[in-house]
C-alpha cells in the first residue's frame, strides 16, 4: 500500500468511526427498533428535535442508515455486517500496513519514566509481572488481581516467589472462593484505597501508581523504574510500609521450596530460611558498604537477624576470611549491601557467568 493510499485509508476509517454523542444515540436507537421516524428518535433519545435531521443525515452519509423520503421521513437501519464490511476490510489492511511500518520505541534507555495514561500503566504492570524471573512483589486492587490472574499463575508455575497485597481489604475475594495459593506464595489484604498499586520484578523493574490513576485517568500518574537501580525505592517501600501493615492473611502456597534459590529481597530470603530451618549456604553479590565497589561473599549462613516488624533483616555469612554481615539495599550497619542472594543447602551456589 502506497503512502498516499495508507493515509487515505486511515482518514476513511477515522471518519467512519468519528461519531458524536447524538449520532451514537440515534444510531443505537434505530438499530434496536429497525425503523423510526425523526420524531420517534427525538422521543426516545435526548437529541433536540432541531438536531435530529442533521444527525440522521450524518449517519446516512457514513452508510450506517438509510433515509426513506416519505412523509414523515423514515430512518431505516442497515445490517451492521453490510454497513461495516468495507471498513472491516480496510481496517485489517490498515493494521497490517501500520505494523509493517511500526518501529518499537527504545524505552529501555529511560531509567525512570512518568506516565499518565491508564492503558500505559496497565501495560507496564503486565510487563513487570511477565519480566519477573525469581521474585515478584505486588499491590493490586481486586479488579487488577482478576485481570492479571493468568499471568500470576504462570509466574507461580515457573517458580517465581510472589508476595501479593490485595487492597482494599474489604473488597478482596474470599479465600474460600478464590485460590490465592495458585497466584501468590503469600497473599495479604490491606485497608484503604490510599494504598498504591505496586509491582516490582526481581527488585529493580518497578511500577508505582495511585489507585485513582487506574479508575478515572484524570490528573493522575504512574512512575516506571525501568530496570533501574532506583527500583529499590519501590521494593523497600513495599517491604517496610505496605507489607508490614497488610495484616489480613489471605493465603500461602504451603509448598516446600527447592534449592538453590535466588532472592532480590533480603526480607523474603530471611523469612524463608527461618520457616524452613536447617543449614544453608549463601553466595551474595552486592556492594561493599564501607569502600564501595562490587563484592561477592560465599559461605555458610551462620546467623540470621530478623524482627517481627520486618524492618530489620540480615544474614551473617561465615567465610574463609571471617564473618561477613549482609543487609538489604542501602544497608549501613552491615558489611555488604546485597543485590542478589543465592541460597543453597549443601554448598554456596555458583553465580551464572561469574
Amino acid at each position: 500500500m502506497a503512502p498516499d493510499e495508507l493515509r487515505s485509508t486511515v482518514e476513511r476509517v477515522g471518519d467512519r468511526f468519528n461519531l458524536g454523542e447524538y449520532e451514537i444515540d440515534a444510531y443505537l436507537t434505530v438499530l434496536e427498533q429497525g425503523q423510526l421516524t425523526a420524531s420517534e428518535i427525538a422521543d426516545r433519545t435526548e437529541i433536540p428535535q432541531p438536531r435530529v435531521y442533521d444527525t440522521v443525515r450524518s449517519l446516512s452519509d457514513r452508510g450506517l442508515v438509510e433515509l426513506r423520503e416519505s412523509r414523515p421521513m423514515k430512518v431505516v437501519a442497515i445490517d451492521p455486517g453490510e454497513a461495516f464490511d468495507d471498513v472491516q476490510t480496510s481496517f485489517e489492511q490498515m493494521i497490517s500496513e501500520l505494523e509493517a511500518r511500526y518501529t518499537a520505541p527504545a524505552r529501555d534507555t529511560e531509567a525512570v519514566s512518568l506516565v499518565k495514561s491508564r492503558s500505559t500503566i496497565l501495560r507496564y504492570l503486565e510487563e513487570v509481572i511477565d519480566a519477573a524471573e525469581y521474585e515478584l512483589s505486588l499491590s493490586l486492587t481486586p479488579d487488577l488481581l482478576t485481570r492479571f490472574e493468568a499471568e500470576l499463575r504462570t509466574a507461580i508455575e515457573a517458580g517465581v516467589s510472589v508476595d501479593l497485597i490485595v487492597t482494599p481489604a474489604s473488597e478482596a475475594p474470599d479465600p474460600a472462593e478464590f485460590e490465592y495459593g495458585a497466584v501468590a506464595s503469600t497473599a495479604r489484604a490491606r485497608r484503604g484505597i490510599t494504598t498504591p498499586v505496586v509491582a516490582v520484578a526481581d527488585g529493580n523493574y518497578s511500577v508505582y501508581a495511585t489507585q485513582d490513576a487506574l479508575r478515572d485517568d484524570q490528573d493522575r500518574y504512574g512512575v516506571i523504574f525501568n530496570r533501574s537501580a532506583l527500583g529499590f525505592l519501590i521494593s523497600g517501600f513495599f517491604g517496610t510500609v505496605l507489607w508490614t501493615t497488610a495484616e489480613r492473611v489471605l493465603g500461602e502456597d504451603g509448598t516446600d521450596r527447592t534449592y538453590p534459590r535466588k532472592y532480590a529481597s533480603i526480607r523474603r530470603c530471611v523469612k524463608d530460611l527461618i520457616e524452613e530451618g536447617g543449614e544453608f549456604y549463601a553466595t551474595v553479590e552486592g556492594r561493599d558498604v564501607e569502600v564501595g565497589g562490587q563484592r561477592i561473599v560465599r559461605g555458610r549462613v551462620r546467623d540470621i537477624s530478623f524482627e517481627v516488624s520486618e524492618e530489620v533483616a540480615s544474614l551473617t555469612i561465615e567465610t574463609d576470611d571471617g564473618d561477613v554481615s549482609v543487609g538489604g539495599r542501602v544497608a549501613a550497619l552491615e558489611d555488604v549491601e546485597a543485590h542478589e542472594i543465592h541460597i543453597g543447602r549443601d554448598e554456596p551456589p555458583t553465580l551464572d557467568d561469574r
